[in-house]
């Protein structure tokens, strides 16, 4: 059905067939379609039924509270639907959004109050923010709620000197202790973050650690020769495949020529973490034979050493967080599908 954008010909377009009439606090009575109210909405349903059992002429019913231009907005996107052309919608979302969420949620019109919720989401403000954020609690928008709480947490300074604020903290002491209590989760939540990125950062960078080091005992590379192997040329250039694999030459030819090592106690502090390396390899490998140095015999010692030092639950958590960095990272290097790129592009610019 075709919705005149003119207010002032919504009356003339309504007077067709016409056989009720709203009332808005300002007096105005517009014509309007029992059928077509009655199915939008189940409170003017049971409205109109109770106007047509008191068996009067005229039949009218009342939509207090607001501006009559709000009204007329309301009652076109009834006559329109979910069908409504976008730029009118949009266009009466700007001038009425938050008096279109609260009739929505008065007369229980869900698709339309889904589309305030959204339409309003993207235009909160710090000065506005808690004055929506009320509104959201009482119509039941937790999505405009949860909106309204990042929006104060990103910009509190702004969002303290507006009057909403200071409004909730004379009379509405729960609803500024549940603002207070979401910005500190917030921030716990952003500090944990910041450590997970730090340690996942750690278990990649062992991860590239356990490839780079096959790589050196396989293929050698510029200092240290391959296992079994011819020792390296003396002309070939500086590693670029991996960004450890200057750092661990270092550690494997210093594991090498260790005095310390050699006169036993474990060596000096960079033996002990080629040792580790070491081990950590032969917890990750798979193969039957491997060319990396003590690999097979750390998988035969390693169950009794674990049971000695009481460590192996730790050393399996260490091994399961480097496992699980090394799928993601294998993932992360694969090329993304030309369809899912477009459809996460699409994604992005609706949110």
């Amino acid at each position: 059905m075709g919705i005149p954008a003119n207010p002032n010909d919504f009356g003339l377009f309504c007077e067709a067939a016409a056989d009720f009439h709203v009332v808005t606090s300002g007096g105005r009575s517009i014509p309007a379609h029992s059928r077509v109210l009655a199915s939008a909405s189940p409170v003017l349903e049971k409205m109109i039924v109770q106007q047509c059992k008191k068996g009067r002429s005229g039949w009218a019913i009342q939509i207090p509270g607001v501006p009559c231009d709000v009204v007329i907005d309301f009652l076109r996107f009834l006559y329109a639907g979910k069908s409504c052309q976008p730029l009118e919608a949009v266009a009466a979302m700007e001038r009425h959004g938050v008096q279109l969420l609260a009739l929505s949620h008065a007369y229980r019109i869900r698709w339309l109050k889904r589309r305030c919720e959204t339409e309003i989401c993207g235009q909160v403000v710090p000065d506005d923010a808690v004055d929506v954020m009320k509104l959201a609690r009482l119509c039941d928008a937790p999505r405009l709620f949860r909106r309204c709480l990042g929006v104060v947490a990103k910009d509190f300074a702004n969002v303290q000197r507006s009057e909403g604020w200071r409004f909730v903290q004379t009379y509405d002491p729960h609803l500024e202790l549940e603002v207070v209590q979401f910005m500190e989760e917030r921030e716990q939540r952003r500090r944990r973050w910041r450590r997970e990125r730090v340690d996942q950062e750690v278990f990649m960078q062992l991860s590239e650690a356990m490839e780079c080091l096959v790589h050196i005992c396989t293929e050698g590379c510029t200092v240290v020769g391959p296992h079994d192997g011819d020792p390296p040329s003396k002309n070939r250039g500086p590693c670029i495949k991996f960004r450890t694999c200057e750092a661990l030459q270092f550690l494997i030819r210093h594991f090498a020529t260790c005095g310390k090592k050699l006169a036993g106690g474990g060596g000096c502090i960079q033996c002990k973490r080629m040792w580790q390396l070491f081990r950590l390899h032969s917890s990750l490998c798979d193969r039957a034979s491997c060319k990396v140095p003590l690999c097979s015999e750390f998988k035969i010692r390693m169950p009794e050493e674990g049971k000695m030092k009481g460590d192996e639950a730790t050393w399996r958590l260490l091994v399961k967080k480097v496992t699980v960095a090394r799928v993601m990272s294998s993932l992360d290097a694969r090329k993304t599908p030309e369809q899912i790129h477009r459809a996460w592009e699409r994604f992005r610019r609706r949110n």
